[in-house]
């Protein structure tokens, strides 16, 4: 049987490394949602959720994936798809933490120094998770969570997360 399983959270929550883990446990194809959701652009602009959902949609497999991002907006068009929703939820305090140990991302930086130069605005997003408003915020998570039918969990405590 194919699992599809959808990973949302801020920033910093821990999805990449999750995701990776189930995706290594069981064969499924990871998909970080980034790339789908921004233009390629300086400095990046949001692509219009329907054509992302689409390029998205192309690339997914058939036999199970694992999805991962903070766009409820792009993981709400998969729900009919998935068996599984995983809300990652461990506080702001503990994203902030793991942000500033996070590992140099060259898919999303060209060197270290300019992953560095990105943090400070790294925690303010992370921090501002509980008060802004729309698909990456924590009323735009929550309420892809309460709204998904199927199988789901929200982990608040990232010791206990195993896949």
């Amino acid at each position: 049987m194919s699992r599809r399983i959808l990973i949302v959270g801020n920033s910093g929550s821990g999805k990449s490394t999750y995701a990776k883990s189930v995706s290594r446990r069981d064969g499924l194809v990871h998909v970080d949602l980034d790339p789908y959701a921004w233009q390629p652009t300086d400095p990046p602009v949001r692509r219009p959720v329907d054509e992302s959902l689409a390029e998205l949609r192309a690339a997914l497999p058939e036999d199970g994936w694992v999805v991962e991002g903070c766009y409820a907006d792009l993981l709400r068009g998969l729900t009919a798809d998935a068996d599984l929703l995983i809300f990652l939820n461990p506080g702001v305090e503990a994203c902030i933490r793991h942000c500033r140990a996070r590992p140099f991302e060259p898919h999303k930086y060209a060197t270290p120094e300019a992953q560095d130069a990105n943090l400070a605005m790294l925690l303010a997003w992370v921090r501002d998770y509980d008060a802004r408003d729309g698909p990456t915020s924590l009323a735009g998570h929550r309420a892809l969570f309460d709204a998904f039918d199927g199988d789901k969990r929200e982990l608040t405590s990232p010791r206990k997360w195993t896949p």
